[in-house]
Parts: C-alpha cells; sequence; structure tokens
C-alpha cells in the first residue's frame, strides 16, 4: 500500500511536543481521505485511542503510529511524505530520528517498508535548519537515514514534445513546431513549468477551444501570463533569494561578474562554499556552465522583476510612456535619460539594496519597466562564460537590445562591442545599446557620462553608454 501524507501545515511549528501533535494528526487525516480502502478502514473507530494507549506514544508518536498502522495491515507500507522541509528545528529533528528507529527496528516491529521524504532541498540540508554551524549535534545518526537521493529532472525536448503530444491525442489539439520549440526555450525543460505553460495556453488563453491551433505566440504570452501572474511554485523559489547562501551565487550573476561567485571562497571555508552553490542548484533557481545561469529564462525574469519590487516605486511617474508612440521606442532618448537618472539618483535608489553588487542592472531593467509601462517586455539574457547580462525589450513586434558590463570587469570594450553583436545578429537586428557603468572611482560623473556611436564593418550600429 503506498500513503501520500503533506507536511506543509507543520510550517509554522517550531514547538517539539505541538508540532508532534499536529503531524500526528496530519497522518490520521491523510489516512482518513486515502483512495486506499484498507487504510481508511483502519482510522474509522477507535484508531486514535488506541494509539494514546500505546505505550511509548508521548515520547515517539510518529513512530507508534506507523508501528501500529502497519502491524494492522497485510501488505507493506510505502509512506510519500510531501512537503518534508516544511519541518524546521527540533520537530524536524525529532521526526527523522523516530524514522530511523522504526526503520532499525523493522524486524522486531511492524514498520513502513520504505519512506520518501519530498521537499525542496536534499536531506543534507536540512541540518542547516536545526542549529547554526557553529553548534553541535550529539549525534549526526537522524540524517543517515537516506539510502538514495533523487532529482526530478528536466525534460527533455523530446519528452516535453511527446507529453504535448498526449493532449493532441486526447483532444485533436495540436501543436506547431514552433510552439514546442518556444515551450523548450521558455521552461527549459523544468517540469512544472512545461506543464503550466500549455494549462495556461489550453485553458486561460484559448479557453479550451481545441479547433484552436497552438503558435509560438501563444506559449509568448503564456510565459509571460507566468511571469506577472507569480504562482506559489515560483514564489516559494523568490523567497529563497533572501536566504545569504542563495544572494551570493544569485547576486554575482546579476552582477555580470568576470569572476563567478563559486570561484571564491567565503572564509577560507571551502566545503560550506561547495555546499551552498549545491543547495542553489538543488532548488532549480541556477544551472552551471561555464559559469551560473538562471535555470531557465522564465526564471531569470521572474528573479528580476522580484528584486526590482523594493524600488520601482522610487522611479518617477513623469517618465512613464514618454520614449513610446504605440510603434517605437526611442531607446537613444530613453537611455540618455537613464544617464542623468543614474547621475542625479543612483546613490541615494540604491540605498539599502539588498543586492547592491547587483543594483545597475536592476535599476536600469525596472526604469526600462516604468518607462514602457506594461506596453512592452523586458527579458533577461545572460551570455554563458562571458560576465555579461543582456536584456531584450520588445515592443510593437520590435526587439531593442541592450547589453550590460560593469567597467572593473577586465573585458576590452572590442569584446563587448563583438558579444552584443552576435546577440544582435542572432536576432536579426542592426542597432544595439552597450550599457558599461563605471563603479565609484576618482572619476566626476560628468567624465563618467558618456555617448559614442561606433558603426561596424557590415554597417551595424552599437551606442556606447556610459554610467
Amino acid at each position: 500500500y503506498a500513503l501520500y501524507c503533506s507536511l506543509e501545515q507543520l510550517k509554522t511549528h517550531t514547538d517539539e511536543a505541538e508540532g508532534m501533535r499536529v503531524l500526528v494528526s496530519v497522518i490520521n487525516q491523510a489516512l482518513k481521505i486515502s483512495q486506499v480502502n484498507a487504510l481508511r478502514k483502519i482510522v474509522v473507530d477507535g484508531f486514535m485511542a488506541e494509539l494514546n494507549a500505546e505505550l511509548g506514544f508521548e515520547v515517539s508518536p510518529a513512530k507508534v503510529l506507523l508501528t501500529s498502522l502497519c502491524g494492522k495491515l497485510d501488505k507493506d507500507l510505502i509512506v510519500f511524505f510531501d512537503e518534508a522541509d516544511s519541518l524546521k528545528e527540533r520537530l524536524l529533528l525529532s521526526f527523522l530520528a523516530q524514522l530511523r528507529v522504526g526503520y532499525v527496528e523493522r524486524m522486531v516491529a511492524p514498520f513502513p517498508s520504505s519512506i520518501a521524504l519530498i521537499g525542496m532541498r536534499n536531506i543534507r540540508d536540512y541540518k542547516a535548519k536545526i542549529r547554526p554551524d557553529s553548534e553541535s549535534l550529539a549525534s549526526a545518526s537522524p540524517f543517515n537515514i537516506i539510502t538514495e537521493s533523487l532529482s526530478l529532472a528536466n525534460f527533455t525536448k523530446d519528452e516535453v514534445k511527446t507529453l504535448y503530444a498526449q493532449h493532441t491525442e486526447a483532444t485533436g489539439q495540436m501543436f506547431l513546431d514552433e510552439a514546442l520549440e518556444r515551450a523548450y526555450y521558455w521552461s527549459d525543460g523544468q517540469p512544472w513549468l512545461v506543464n503550466a505553460l500549455a494549462r495556461q495556453v489550453v485553458f486561460k488563453i484559448l479557453v479550451r477551444d481545441y479547433r484552436q491551433i497552438i503558435t509560438a505566440e501563444h506559449i509568448d504570452q503564456a510565459a509571460d501570463d507566468l511571469m506577472k501572474r507569480r504562482d506559489t511554485h515560483i514564489d516559494s523559489l523568490m523567497a529563497r533569494l533572501h536566504e545569504p547562501r542563495v544572494k551570493r551565487f544569485i547576486e554575482s550573476m546579476l552582477a555580470a561578474s568576470d569572476e563567478p561567485a563559486f570561484q571564491q571562497l567565503s572564509n577560507g571555508d571551502e566545503d560550506s562554499y561547495n555546499d551552498d552553490l549545491q543547495y542553489c542548484l538543488d532548488l532549480g533557481l541556477v544551472k552551471k556552465r561555464e559559469s551560473l545561469l538562471p535555470a531557465n529564462p522564465i526564471y531569470a525574469n521572474v528573479i528580476m522583476r522580484y528584486l526590482n519590487e523594493s524600488i520601482q516605486w522610487k522611479i518617477p511617474k513623469e517618465i512613464i510612456g514618454k520614449w513610446t508612440d504605440g510603434q517605437s521606442i526611442d531607446m537613444t532618448g530613453l537611455l540618455k535619460e537613464f544617464q542623468r537618472f543614474w547621475a542625479l539618483k543612483s546613490e541615494k535608489y540604491l540605498t539599502g539594496l539588498h543586492y547592491l553588487e547587483a543594483g545597475p542592472h536592476i535599476l536600469l531593467s525596472e526604469f526600462l519597466q516604468r518607462v514602457v509601462n506594461g506596453g512592452a517586455a523586458v527579458m533577461e539574457e545572460y551570455a554563458d562564460g562571458q560576465g555579461y547580462a543582456d536584456i531584450v525589450v520588445k515592443y510593437a513586434g520590435q526587439n531593442y537590445v541592450i547589453e550590460l558590463k560593469i567597467k572593473d570587469n577586465q573585458r576590452s570594450k572590442q569584446d563587448s562591442l563583438k558579444q552584443i553583436l552576435c546577440y544582435m545578429d542572432g536576432l536579426l537586428i542592426k542597432e544595439g545599446w552597450l550599457v558599461i557603468f563605471d563603479r565609484p572611482s576618482d572619476k566626476s560623473w560628468q567624465e563618467k557620462t558618456t555617448w559614442e556611436t561606433v558603426t561596424m564593418p557590415k554597417g551595424e550600429i552599437i551606442h556606447v553608454v556610459g554610467c
């Protein structure tokens, strides 16, 4: 038999005794609503009364409950504890210890044959929820209960195609090849996003009109909807951005640093640093190639929008719509205005910013968001291993490429021009903007605020914007 039980209700409990009472109640409720008749029958009458009479129930309620349950079944039991990382501090420690003791003693007392702890993090990271690293547990054994750690891998492009084909087979609704390509681009195969994109198109955009063929434009609209709506799945990831062990990597990535965060060491503790990197990878926020990158374009854009929230109300309202006319954006005029804004107000607006090193990227991104005021999509892109971050503004069917560079990166301007030229070529556009932020130095704002227009050999125009 298999039992599914969500522990999400326990995320607000830190007291061990009270938390255990709630945990027992949660398991009991999971049995009552189980689709397995044999499990439901056990809890119909008197099950909790029997447990309260059991020796040791007050000390180890989870272990006693599972032992009593298995003793009444004619088959082995597997239990799936979802949201297992909702448990905190001593409650988590007690729960793991009871599972370990019950499993070790299963040859003499009934116990589930297997237990799955499901959550956003590996069990090795649970220790951080118990105590600071400087403290010591009497024994690490409660954490030595794992036989195998499994991660749900991203779908391949073929698997996305197969999944969507099941919808086509069931309803007759077709996905164009271009739609499949866009779904894979936006999600990078992340399972929840792959499903969410298709669901948004089928149920919300096309309102179950199965006669309509799903196009790339439908998928792009769905991606924008998901980024704006920020469902619980995405919000739970964004909440991790406030954790110091996550911030160090995300900030380095957003700052387009030439020296990726995972090549640095914190207080000489390489093991701790590598653990933090693995934690970010396990969360699914980032992926590691030549450098760290957002796990997918949807996360890249949601991360920036989330970080922008702390400053968006500070951007002057009078700039909204000033450089747009419904058909195009005066990007040159807009960025010249940003130069003035940066020189006059950046220090004030960046004060207290949680991600200070990524401040230039965050402030420019939010400035663009406010100017276009929902009339355009401001998309974040990252160049793998290049120390660059790009913004693509999509407006009225046109693309505007802006590349960001921090001047204390040791890359030449020529390298930067080649990089943005490559990106422009991919979008089939002939004009781009390279924004170079000169970090605090002995230069005046007048010296830092520069504008140079470069004509490339094939006629492409790149404006080099100094801030």
